[in-house]
């Protein structure tokens, strides 16, 4: 079974994302791999606390959001589906303006969790936080 499905659109995945807190706070999906997704958000209003720096619950938003996606794209087509189960962060250093990148590192695949190292990054390729997603993988209850 391959990691992360070959047929996901993201292209797609990031128009639908238009209609919830992905698409307000700016997340963009921008490249698949077998076992990590990437992508990237914007520190500007909506992403940054009162100080003017990037907010770190927008940060662990990012981070849930890429190792989320990355686990529903390796269920793609079964009849299973995933629901973040524990997530963590550390966060290195602030950001002011342009835009953060996380990329999602899937470290365990198994049946009945996920989990995934995410590594977020400034423009200039600086740690700006760690975290960790654990995803608890489910099954569709069959209803007659």
């Amino acid at each position: 079974m391959p990691m992360i499905s070959s047929s996901i659109n993201l292209n797609a995945i990031n128009e639908d994302a238009k209609k919830c807190m992905v698409g307000y706070l700016g997340i963009e999906l921008t490249e698949l791999g077998e076992k990590y997704i990437v992508g990237k958000m914007p520190v500007d209003y909506r992403t940054k606390q009162p100080y003017g720096i990037l907010h770190g619950g927008a940060s662990v938003v990012l981070a849930e959001t890429l190792g989320s996606y990355g686990s529903a794209f390796c269920l793609h087509g079964t009849d299973r589906y995933s629901v973040g189960l524990e997530i963590n962060a550390n966060h290195m250093r602030s950001v002011k303006e342009g835009y953060i990148f996380g990329k999602a590192t899937l470290l365990h695949e198994g049946r009945s969790t996920h989990i995934w190292d995410i590594k977020i990054t400034d423009e200039a390729n600086k740690l700006v936080c760690i975290s960790r997603l654990t995803v608890a993988i489910l099954e569709n209850k069959k209803t007659d």
